[in-house]
Parts: structure tokens; sequence; C-alpha cells
């Protein structure tokens, strides 16, 4: 099983995983062992855009995770995707294309994280990019990561954007320049109408090169070490540990919820959460598993009349058949569209430098996420607030290596995301009176009329609200007693290890994570070069 040492040996082939194991086997002097605890990518849901219903809550592709009981949420436990395949949860996102603000990653350099400024991360965004408008200063071309317009448009959408400019919210070009204020139809990872995961761009023509060894299926149990030093990791396939050395470095790329678990299940972490796992301490880090954060999304419902939704097309038939054919032959339609087709970012008050809330408005819509579509024309029209002030953590809570850990995000557990959320609630029902909405009569199903007063309206919103998928923060970068990893990204008191996941982030983006997460992934193979 293992050939010998390397020189890297990467954790996770997920996102960033499958973007170091391409750009480090760039050298073929360099031996990289890339361990991946899910399977194949190779199964068509994955492909197909649509998909993402038969990824999500499927164990061949997701690691099946739920949240502990939310106090926010009025004490529901959310079910929790995470890509457990090739490719990660860039197999099984919403497959859109989005940096965040340039602000975010000045407010990363001002936290004393030297190199992460916008001026510094924007180039490894362009390295990668393969951009369908061509090669500008804001925009890569020829790169691995593919980025399309949609191959589909609904008037209803076009309808909310015209309504939304009543407000103040004006169509914006490009979400991408680094102020993304604005509305628009969302640019997404895809090629010619099936989706583009990293698997696809990075890992595919990786595997081609002699230096790159992929074990799929390879739970990893534990780091090695000697000393403070990693050495290698211990892992299992097929019911057989195995323990694979390395010369330089182990890189965790497991994402923000496993890569503090195979932390924990290391040794290194909290004192306190080792000690109820009976596990020794190796080294002592303050940080590891907290600073868990998250996009909450409100998901608000309107019934409309006299527009096209996908709910009527779904429900017959025909249109099913319709929607079949119409990928099929053109691989457009229904079944090429992302979760969310358009989007706006906006401020929820005057008082805010830049915007702290993103919609997410789709031309369809269900009681919860996963149930049937409902049999009426509606849409949804989604609103998170970007940067949540609501932290919560991940923590092991056994040495099975696939027992998932407890996930407390302690959502709306902070009083002013609370006062966001209302602020949010109030502004989407102010939208959705616009004129040029009008014709179609919106009525509103949730979180429902009835719900005018601050603790009616809070309280349904614990009801309706769920996750958007954006875990950050769990290894955060920096220099405080809680940061976990530098900016050169190695874990602070430990040789021979660095974290290289969406975990690193010391604060959420205003936006999708995917995208940062190539460009962390990036930057750090640089830096390890």
């Amino acid at each position: 099983m293992i050939d010998g040492r390397y020189d890297y040996i990467i954790v996770g082939a997920g996102t960033a995983g499958c973007v170091l194991a391409n750009r480090l086997t760039q050298n073929p002097a360099t031996r990289v062992l890339l361990l991946e605890a899910g399977g194949s990518d190779n199964y068509h849901w994955v492909h197909i855009p649509v998909g993402y219903l038969y990824c999500i809550g499927n164990p061949r592709t997701d690691w099946m995770m739920k949240t502990a009981p939310e106090p926010g949420l009025n004490g529901r436990s959310l079910v929790y995707p995470r890509g457990k395949v090739l490719g990660g949860c860039s197999s099984v996102n919403g497959m859109i294309y989005m940096r965040g603000q340039a602000a975010d990653y000045d407010g990363w350099r001002q936290m004393g994280n030297v190199g992460w400024g916008w001026d510094d991360v924007l180039p490894y965004f362009l390295r990668s990019e393969d951009h369908h408008g061509g090669k500008t200063d804001l925009h890569g071309s020829g790169g691995e990561w593919k980025v399309a317009k949609q191959r589909l448009t609904w008037d209803i959408l076009r309808a909310v954007q015209e309504g939304a400019k009543e407000f103040g919210i004006n169509p914006r070009a490009d979400f991408n320049d680094g102020n993304n204020e604005g509305s628009g139809f969302f640019e997404v990872n895809q090629q010619r109408g099936f989706r583009w995961n990293a698997a696809k761009g990075f890992l595919r023509p990786a595997l081609k090169r002699p230096n790159l060894r992929l074990i799929t299926n390879a739970m990893t149990q534990s780091l090695v070490f000697e000393g403070r030093r990693v050495t290698g990791v211990r892992f299992l396939r097929d019911g057989r540990q195995y323990e694979a050395p390395t010369d330089r470095e182990v890189l965790l790329a497991a994402g923000s919820i496993n890569s503090p678990r195979l932390l924990e299940l290391s040794g290194v972490g909290r004192p306190d959460v080792l000690h109820d796992l009976g596990i020794d301490v190796v080294h002592a880090s303050q940080g590891v598993g907290e600073n868990l954060q998250d996009h909450l999304q409100i998901r608000t419902v309107y019934k409309v009349s006299g527009a096209t939704t996908l709910n009527s097309m779904v429900n017959s038939r025909l249109g099913k058949a319709r929607i079949a054919l119409q990928y099929a032959l053109m691989q457009s339609g229904p079944m090429s569209m992302a979760p969310s087709q358009f989007g706006m970012f906006t401020k929820s008050d005057s008082s805010r430098a830049t915007p702290d809330l993103e919609y997410h408005v789709q031309p369809l819509s269900t009681d919860r996420l996963g149930d049937p579509l409902h049999p009426f024309p509606a849409i949804t029209v989604s609103v998170c607030n970007l940067r949540p002030e609501s932290v919560g953590s991940v923590h092991a809570v056994s040495t099975v290596p696939d027992r998932q850990p407890e996930i407390r995000l302690n959502y709306l557990s902070a009083p002013n995301d609370r006062h966001v959320a209302l602020l949010a609630v109030r502004q989407v029902r102010r939208i959705m009176t616009a004129r040029a909405l009008a014709r179609y009569r919106p009525e509103e199903i949730l979180p429902g009329p009835a719900h005018q007063s601050h603790e009616s309206l809070t309280h349904q919103i614990g009801n309706i609200a769920t996750t958007i998928f954006h875990p950050v923060g769990t290894c955060k970068m920096g220099q405080d007693d809680r940061a976990v990893v530098g900016s050169d990204l190695k874990v602070h008191g430990l040789d021979g290890v660095r974290v290289v996941d969406a975990s690193i982030m010391p604060r959420i983006v205003s936006g999708n994570t995917a995208s940062p997460v190539v460009m962390i992934a990036e930057k750090a193979a640089d830096m390890i070069r």
C-alpha cells in the first residue's frame, strides 16, 4: 500500500487538497501522497448540476453530519452536509464563483496576517481562473478553475432585480472585483452545463504524473510524532492500519470540521477536550476547534401568480420530461442550474461601510430544504448575514476515526445577529412590494405575514433559518493565544504540519467560500515550495 517515503502527505482530496496535489507535483522530484476518506467522483449526480439534491444526504458523497441542537434555532439540529468524495465540497456545493470583498482580506492583514491582504491574494485568484470573459486585470484565463455564465434565465428573477432597483440595489456587472454591492446573476463553476469540481480541474491532470499517489477510502486516524515534529500519518483502509512517512510535511486539507478533529485525535488541542477523550496531550493549543463561523440563511418564501417557476414545471410528468429532454439535448434548463441563480449584496442599514447581507434568490420553494417543492408557483428569497458575530466550536467526542464531532454553531446567540436578522427580513418584505413585482402579486408564505413583532418574528426566524454550508475558522490564522496557525499556515508550536483549508480563515469572508479555499491552497503551495 505504501511504497516508500513521501515529501508531502496531503490529508483530504477536497477543494484545497486537489489544488495542493496539482501544484506540488509540478516538480517531478517531489513525491506526494494524497489520502481521501471518500471514494471516486465518478458518479453521474456529481456532474449534473441539479445532482446536488442527490449528493447531499447520500453516504456515497456526504459525511452525513448533523449539528448539535441550536438554541437560537428553537432547539433544531441541522443537517450539515460536507463532501466525502474526490473534490470534496466542490463536488456537492452550489457552484457559485465568489471571492468576497477586498475589505475581508485587508481585515485579515490588519489582524497581523502579513501577506493576506486583497492585493496579496488577488494574484492567486487569477492564477487558477479560466473566466468566460477572458483575461483582464481582474480575471484570469487558461487556469484550472472554470468560471461560466449560467445557461438559463427566469423572468421572475429579472423582475426581482428590477424591483430591487427601486430600493437602491442596482445591477452589478461583476461580483468579484473586490466590491460586490449590487445585484446580478451568479457566475458558476461549470463547463458546458456540467459541474466543474476541483477533481476535474486540478486532480485529474496531476494524476498523470508518476510522483502523485492517490489512495481513496482511506480514513486518517492520527498524525505520527517524533517529539514535536510530525513525521507521518496513520490511516485505515479496508480494516487494515497503515503508517505513511513523510520527509517534509503533512498538509491537513480535511476542512473546517475534520481538520480540527484530526488534530485533537493526534493530541493537539485544548487539554480539557483531550482529557475527556482519554488522549495524551502532545501539544496544547487552545484554539483548535474554536472560532467556528458560518453564514445562516433565512429562507423567506413568496407565492407568485402568472410566473413560471420550477415548482410548476416539476409537478407534472410533462414538465419533468421537458426538463430532462432540454438537458439531454442542450445541457441547459433547470437540470443545469445552480441551487441559486440570482444574488444581491446590500447593507442591512446605512451605517455599514460595506454590504453585510447576501441574497440567494431561487425560482422554487419548499417548506424545508430537501422537502418536495410546493404545488403552487413560488420563489425563495434567502438572505444571510455576511459577518456573523455568533461563534461556535467543533470538537471530537470519540477516538473512533469516522465518528462525527460535536458541531455547535451558536447561531443567533449574539444580539447583533438577531438584530441584523430582523432587519434582513424586513428588507425582503420591502423589496417584495416593488412596482416591478406587482403583476406577480407576491404573497408571503414564510416567515408569514402574521409575524410582525420583534418577538414573534425572531422566533419564526429560528424556525426557518438554516445553514448555507460555509463553515470556517476552526484552525484560525493569527498570532493571538487562540490562533492555531501562523500566516505561513504552519501549526504554532509544531514542526512538519500545516493546515490548508477554510479552517484557517480568522474571519469569514463576505460571500461563498469555495473559491477562497482555492486561493488559500494556491498561496499555500507557493509558500510550501
